[in-house]
């Protein structure tokens, strides 16, 4: 019999999704792989959910010549109609929404209504690449010459590569693929290997609507598969552009690739992030805001608070109220609806959070909360708050990818905005204040130096209308919203005479 929790009646649900015991993780306009079996575990009790049969080098080669076909069907259809299948791409999601939440909260580990929320932005996503589909283009500029045009034309790149993370394994590939998808590219998606089931599951999805519109499948490739694949990706000059979410060290490798041969990259790395609270803050919303930042998402979220900077006039009372806080959070399995935090990913996020713990004990911090394995199944460990420790603490300084917040003491304005700063990691940052000249001196060029900087709101949580990603080690690409788009186009500048006669820029005769 199998041990694996699809098969089990509890778990019956997955097959809503087309999911089975074994599963094909190639899909270039049939589904197939040739490669390794990897089998997806449950880190709310490491037990097997189901396994996936991922690409070999063969698998790549084929999809991406698919790939690159699909495409130039894909680029000839109007922009506006690339939208209309975007858009059955999100009700299609919608109809699927619980089901697919409840497979993120299996496979990933996070609690279901993030697991939802997760699928509903990329909902959202898709209804903003709809209206994006008809508003996409670049403006005709005034010609110093008589009887000249000059225009902006943006084309598509042609073929997208999209490799993302396991702690947001649906959102990730759906902020990049509605736009990439309506800007007129063909998209190939190499998911995180831990989250196969996702990749795969989304995917089967999104190939019923292509197929029912009658055009390619392979407009929506999928390649599961490890670091060959995703080494694969970067290096080949097919792919006309590479969006990478993952770690800052994974992405400096991706990014010396890609540049190695002229290519384009967009990269979403890490963050080390910052809540700095002053003595004027509402701390009715510090408190909340604080919690959701660290313990979101067992701290696996790129956006996640790290470094939690209080006035040391207000530290202590603080210190005790988040305290409070952190024990009142609900521990659970994440699929159940009242629980608050779940587990970690993996068994190796656990060591590396226990890790984290000792070194900052070490390094003179105070844990004031946490800092312990929870005695049960899965990859639990306790949030955690250390005091004590020095802004440029080195493992303050370090990010770690679970739920440990240091608290540090600061006293002035202008030092605690450069300890903002002083990290090499640029994604996102907030202040809690009340102070108008505080928060514009916040916003601007001594401010933050951050992609996402925010006022009385937590670290994360950003809305998909504006442009996601951060500077310096975090990679500088920018995904979703706003002129986002501009990444997954080329821009032409063109010239067209309609008079007689020819007129040359700058004045210059040559006659």
């Amino acid at each position: 019999m199998s041990t694996l929790l699809i098969s089990q009646p509890r778990y019956a649900w997955l097959r809503e999704l087309g999911l089975q015991e074994e599963n094909p993780g190639v899909y270039n306009g049939r589904w197939g792989g040739s490669g390794q079996v990897v089998t997806t575990y449950c880190p709310a009790n490491n037990e097997p959910i189901a396994s996936v049969r991922q690409a070999n080098l063969e698998d790549y080669e084929e999809t991406v010549k698919k790939a690159k076909e699909a495409w130039k069907v894909w680029a000839d259809i109007p922009a506006p109609k690339r939208g209309e299948i975007v858009r059955q791409i999100g009700d299609a999601l919608r109809q699927k929404i619980k089901v697919l939440g409840s497979l993120v909260s299996l496979e990933m580990g996070k609690i279901f209504v993030e697991g939802v929320g997760e699928v509903q932005e990329y909902v959202d996503v898709c209804d903003y690449a709809v209206g994006l589909s008809r508003m996409i283009g670049g403006p005709i500029l005034p010609s110093e010459r008589p009887g000249h045009a000059l225009i902006e034309q943006w084309n598509p790149l042609g073929l997208v590569g999209i490799i993302t993370a396991f702690n947001f394994p649906v959102a990730v590939y759906g902020w990049n693929s509605a736009i990439a998808m309506i800007c007129g590219n063909a998209c190939l998606w190499k998911g995180a290997p831990t989250t196969s089931l996702i990749s795969v599951a989304v995917t089967k999805i999104i190939a019923k609507v292509l197929e029912d519109n009658k055009v390619p499948g392979a407009i929506c490739s999928l390649v599961c598969g490890g670091a060959d694949i995703g080494t694969a990706m970067a290096k080949d000059e097919r792919m006309d552009l590479l969006s990478f979410t993952g770690s800052t060290r994974v992405g400096k490798q991706v990014a010396l690739m890609v540049q190695e041969r002229f290519g384009r990259s967009l990269l979403e790395l890490g963050g080390n992030n910052a809540i700095i609270v002053f003595e004027d803050a509402d701390l009715n919303l510090v408190i909340p805001s604080a919690l959701f930042a660290a313990v979101g998402t067992a701290g696996q979220r790129c956006t996640t608070a790290r470094r939690l900077f209080l006035h040391e006039s207000i530290h202590d009372e603080v210190v005790a109220k988040l305290a409070k806080a952190y024990a009142q959070v609900r521990i659970g399995d994440p699929w159940d609806s009242d629980t608050l935090y779940g587990p970690l990913h993996t068994k190796e996020a656990v060591k590396m959070f226990l890790d984290a713990v000792e070194q900052a004990k070490q390094q003179g911090g105070s844990v004031v909360y946490g800092g312990k394995v929870i005695n049960r199944p899965g990859n639990y460990v306790e949030p955690t708050i250390v005091t004590g420790l020095p802004h440029n603490a080195p493992i303050v300084h370090t990010e770690t990818f679970a739920p440990i917040l240091y608290v540090l003491k600061f006293k002035e304005e202008e030092e605690v905005f450069a300890w903002n700063n002083e990290v090499k990691q640029g994604l996102s940052s907030s202040i809690f204040t009340k102070d108008l000249g505080r928060i514009f001196r916040w916003l601007g060029p001594k401010g933050s130096d951050c992609g996402i900087v925010n006022v009385n709101i937590p670290t994360s949580g950003a809305e998909i209308g504006g442009a996601f990603g951060g500077e310096k080690h975090t990679g500088g690409g920018r995904e979703s919203g706003s002129d986002s788009w501009k990444l997954y186009m080329r821009r032409s500048t063109c010239t067209i005479n309609y008079s007689k006669d020819l007129p040359l820029a700058q004045g210059i005769k040559f006659q």
